[in-house]
């Protein structure tokens, strides 16, 4: 390789670093406001879900009556909804949610199951209709920044589907924020409400409640438990979805600032190597002119 292509790569890596740098930058930024967003979120979202839980443990025999708290009798169909992102360029984010929602459906298929996708982003969407399995629901445009109104259209098609049996269960799959450098992949059971899955925070919450004094007071409610569950049940529903987006968002933020940290990293280093081999370039053709010029005083002797 000649002196001038190694310089032409050089501008070209130094271009690529350039584009990475910038969006390591805007990553980290964004970043920020997805922390401030999960962290205004968090304890709402817990307080309600323990709320909910609570209120159907009141309500008892009560329950039967609301269609979205009715446990199916038997488990034929399970709705899957993936939670991924609009764009790539974020190391494994999407691929590993894709993969342990393929892996959940598998499992469900051995055991005579069928499942139905969801899939929120439009790198989720891809993947499954490259793999032809057509989701029932495609949420795309949004996963920048989730809005809570992209929450609720999500839930309101879930719990359609779960009360018009066409759905037994309801898992959503997504990518939760630990730091920066961490994002752990979550499987929580959104319906029916009896198999919901109860996070950490909550079920420390309540075992921190068991040891209280005030566990066992008497709580009134007003109106019947059975109406604040049927106002309470959709919220409870829109807020675990909203909170799943949030979470993702972050994570996304944080793996794609991480990946281009990475990126950066490596383009410095491929710019060393192909400085060092320009310098080796430019020795060999000094070493070659000093041959030729030699050669030709010799010549003239």
């Amino acid at each position: 390789m000649s002196q001038r292509d190694v310089k032409q790569r050089i501008e070209s890596v130094k271009n690529i670093r350039k584009i990475t740098s910038a969006m390591q930058m805007v990553a980290a930024a964004r970043l920020r406001r997805a922390e401030q967003r999960i962290s205004a979120l968090r304890p709402y979202a817990g307080a309600i879900r323990r709320m909910t839980r609570q209120a159907a443990a009141a309500a008892g025999s009560e329950v039967a009556g609301n269609p979205i708290l009715q446990e199916h009798d038997k488990l034929e169909t399970a709705a899957i909804l993936l939670v991924t992102g609009d764009r790539g360029l974020a190391g494994a984010f999407n691929s590993q949610i894709i993969r342990a929602g393929l892996l959940a459906a598998a499992e469900y298929e051995a055991e005579g199951v069928k499942v139905r996708f969801y899939a929120v982003g439009r790198r989720g969407v891809s993947s499954l209709v490259f793999r032809k399995l057509d989701p029932a629901g495609r949420y795309v445009g949004f996963t920048d920044r989730p809005g809570y109104a992209d929450a609720r259209h999500i839930a309101g098609e879930l719990m359609a589907a779960y009360i018009d049996d066409e759905v037994d269960r309801v898992e959503i799959f997504y990518n939760g924020y630990v730091s920066p450098l961490t994002q752990e992949v979550r499987r929580e059971v959104l319906l029916p409400l009896q198999q919901a899955t109860v996070d950490e925070e909550i079920a420390k919450a309540e075992e921190e409640s068991d040891g209280s004094e005030t566990h066992h007071a008497l709580v009134e409610y007003e109106p019947e438990p059975a109406e604040i569950l049927q106002r309470l049940i959709p919220d409870y529903v829109e807020i675990s979805v909203f909170r799943a987006l949030l979470e993702s968002t972050a994570s996304e933020h944080g793996a794609r600032m991480t990946a281009m940290r990475s990126a950066s990293e490596n383009a410095a280093e491929v710019i060393d190597d192909l400085t060092l081999e320009m310098n080796r370039a430019r020795q060999a053709e000094i070493t070659q002119e000093i041959m030729e010029v030699v050669a030709g005083a010799e010549s003239l002797t």
